[in-house]
C-alpha cells in the first residue's frame, strides 16, 4: 500500500456522521488535505521568517524584499509540491485527468494563489499593521477558499 492510499484511508476513517450528513466525501478529503497543506505552510513560513530570513530585508540588487515577502517566496516550493501531491494522490485520486494536464492546471491556479498571497500579505502587514505570521495564517485561509473553488471547477474536474 502506498502513502497516498494510507493517508486517504485514514481521512476516510474520520468521515462519519455528522460530517457525512453535511459534506461530500471528496470535499471532506479536500478540506483535510488543505488543512495539512496550510499547516505545513504556516510552520515552514514561521521557521523561514524567523530563522532563515531572520526578519531582515533581502537586497537582491534590483529589488529589496521585505522579510515577510522573502519568506513567502521561499516557502512557495514546499507548499506547491505538498499541495499538488496531496490533491493528486489523496483528495481527487479517482478523477481521470492526466498528470501533465492536471499539473498545468494546478500551476495556473497556483499562480492565482501566489498573486492573492502577495496582495493579502502586503495589505495585512503594511496597510493593516498585523504581524507577519498571523497575517500569513489569515492569508492562507482566504487563499484556501479560492483554491477549493479553482480545484473543484477547474484543476481536478473530469
Amino acid at each position: 500500500m502506498n502513502v497516498g492510499l494510507t493517508i486517504r484511508r485514514l481521512i476516510d476513517w474520520f468521515y462519519r456522521f455528522p460530517i457525512s450528513k453535511f459534506v461530500s466525501q471528496t470535499f471532506f478529503r479536500y478540506a483535510v488535505c488543505g488543512g495539512i497543506t496550510i499547516s505545513i505552510d504556516a510552520i515552514c513560513y514561521a521557521l523561514i521568517y524567523h530563522f532563515i530570513v531572520a526578519e531582515r530585508f533581502i537586497d537582491l540588487g534590483f529589488v529589496v524584499m521585505s522579510p515577510h515577502v522573502a519568506s513567502l517566496v521561499l516557502v512557495f516550493p514546499i507548499t506547491f509540491f505538498a499541495g499538488f501531491w496531496l490533491n493528486r494522490y489523496v483528495a481527487f485520486r479517482t478523477l481521470p485527468v492526466k498528470t501533465g494536464r492536471q499539473l498545468l492546471r494546478y500551476l495556473l491556479t497556483v499562480l492565482g494563489s501566489i498573486l492573492l498571497n502577495y496582495l493579502c500579505v502586503k495589505i495585512f502587514v503594511e496597510a493593516c499593521g498585523i504581524w507577519p505570521t498571523p497575517s500569513k495564517c489569515l492569508t492562507s485561509l482566504i487563499v484556501a477558499l479560492y483554491s477549493y473553488l479553482a480545484a473543484r471547477y477547474y484543476t481536478f474536474r473530469s
